[in-house]
């Protein structure tokens, strides 16, 4: 993979201009909004900055402004579905929402049960530490696999982090799974759990907004994945639209400068 991460020390400094505070830890369910073919019904999860989180009880992110971007492109009003990371497929499959735009990666379980959009971006897992010292000769994937026999593990439930390591099988001592990243990352804070492992994005906005805690991202990249929109199988006019604008927003640009305004360095 090209390193999209590769200065991810340095992105740190870089990222607390813009880092904001996590939201609360459990997401709400939204009201249900019956299907308008003037509005874009957009299934988030607000609790993973950069990608999508609340500001002042706004919805804001990566995600946000390309759900805006996508529904002027639809000539719909997006209106933001709060829902949680673990029904955002079952609210898509229920018609609670037309399109799930919340950092999704692309897996085999999720192409399933929906369709996804294009990628529009390539990241992978990374490992949020307490003291990094500790971990210094950690330098790549065949390392971590070799040294997490010892490791007590923390993950979100329902996401590729959890997994990554269950079907890994690495052997960890543990591995705990929470229902979102602020309390994982309170439990690598408490020292309950060694390692914290979770989508890059998220990992490197974790620890340049909680430096003051001691948590550090290691410089390795787990694996690769792809971030995608999740819509609905038989909705094959709005995967073809979604398809349509993504196309026309890396020839204009308007998606690179998106990502490059959440995520500084991505390439």
């Amino acid at each position: 993979m090209t390193t999209i991460f590769r200065k991810s020390i340095h992105l740190l400094g870089i990222i607390l201009v813009c880092s904001m505070v996590l939201c609360a830890c459990a997401t709400p369910p939204s009201p249900v909004i019956e299907a308008d073919p003037g509005i874009l019904r957009v299934g988030v999860s607000p609790d993973s900055p950069p990608l999508i989180f609340k500001k002042d009880d706004r919805i804001d992110g990566l995600e946000a402004d390309m759900a805006l971007a996508l529904a002027d492109y639809l000539g719909k009003t997006a209106v933001f579905v709060e829902v949680r990371w673990e029904d955002q497929i079952p609210a898509l499959l229920d018609n609670r929402t037309d399109i799930i735009m919340s950092g999704m990666s692309v897996t085999p379980a999720r192409q399933y049960a929906i369709a996804f959009s294009k990628p529009y971006f390539k990241a992978g897992l990374m490992i949020l530490v307490k003291n990094l010292q500790k971990y210094n000769f950690i330098k790549n994937t065949e390392t971590v696999l070799a040294q997490s026999i010892t490791w007590r593990m923390g993950v979100v439930k329902g996401t590729t982090g959890e997994s990554f390591t269950r079907q890994k099988n690495i052997g960890a001592k543990s591995i705990a799974a929470y229902e979102d990243q602020r309390e994982a990352l309170n439990a690598l804070v408490a020292g309950r759990i060694d390692v914290f492992i979770h989508d890059a994005p998220n990992v490197l906005m974790l620890a340049a907004q909680h430096q003051a805690d001691g948590v550090k991202p290691l410089p390795v990249m787990l694996n690769e994945e792809y971030l995608a929109w999740g819509i609905e199988k038989g909705d094959s006019e709005l995967v073809k639209a979604a398809n349509a604008f993504i196309d026309q927003a890396m020839q204009k640009g308007t998606m690179q400068a998106i990502i490059k305004r959440w995520i500084p360095l991505a390439e």
